[in-house]
């Protein structure tokens, strides 16, 4: 992990098309800026987690849900 120190209005790069810039510094928190292009998907990071566990959950397909979609295509096919 890169560590760095900036000052409120400082900026980082990340490639050509990414900065980070530090907004605001309080106490317990730091307000940063991402200006980034619009095809890129930026989320925190516990949103980011919450995404990934549903979308496994989603994609997981029990052995009865299998069984059912198998019977399914197999009368589709006898059509």
């Amino acid at each position: 992990m890169l560590v760095l120190t900036r000052k409120i209005s400082e900026s980082v790069k990340i490639g050509d098309d990414i900065t980070i810039t530090i907004v605001e510094i309080s106490p317990n928190s730091v307000k940063i800026g991402i200006k980034a292009p619009h095809t890129i998907k930026i989320y925190r990071q516990e949103l980011y987690d919450k995404i990934k566990s549903e979308n496994l959950v989603a994609a997981t397909l029990s052995v009865d849900e299998f069984n059912l979609l198998k019977k399914a295509f197999q009368e589709l096919d006898k059509k």
